[in-house]
């Protein structure tokens, strides 16, 4: 997949995003300079499909604490969400699920997704009273059967659009 650099980036933190090591990257970009990085340069990242070869999209509102799964450009599923809280607000922009891990232990869940964002993924809870509140250290929570039905359908390199 490529992945467009946003300012402020660096090749490590995209490496760690990706969970992708950093010689990997470069031997995918040949001729690459890994000293000259800059907004809106585009590095494929190795092992990823692009998800615009992907019918699932997933958008996340973070005011409506509701999360859309869409097939081909039409919603199929809506869940309810917690997102962040204050000083631990849910990352805004666009990532793709990079992994999945069923049953990860802890506060997370039944299944937890990374997001192409190191620290951040969509997980179940063991506090479903949380979910439609603004409680998280910044990840996605979900009900446990949503989460497991939502890890069901949707592939990894899924696009996901959280905003406001």
């Amino acid at each position: 997949m490529i992945h467009i650099v946003k300012a402020g980036e660096t090749l490590n933190q995209i490496s760690r995003d990706f969970r992708t090591p950093l010689d990997a990257i470069l031997n995918a970009n040949p001729g690459f300079n890994p000293d000259m990085i800059f907004p809106g340069q585009a590095i494929l990242i190795p092992g990823f499909p692009s998800p615009e070869t992907i019918p699932y999209k997933i958008d996340v509102s973070i005011t409506e604490r509701r999360l859309n799964l869409f097939l081909n450009n039409v919603i199929i599923k809506q869940y309810p969400i917690a997102v962040g809280r204050i000083l631990h607000e849910t990352p805004i922009g666009n990532f793709i699920i990079i992994n999945k891990a069923p049953n990860p232990g802890g506060p997370y869940g039944t299944m937890w997704m990374s997001l192409s964002k190191q620290h951040y993924g969509i997980h179940g809870t063991n506090d479903p009273s949380s979910i439609g509140q603004a409680v998280s250290r910044g990840c996605i929570r979900m009900f446990n059967h949503d989460v497991e039905e939502l890890a069901s359908i949707v592939p990894i390199g899924t696009g996901v659009m959280i905003h406001p």
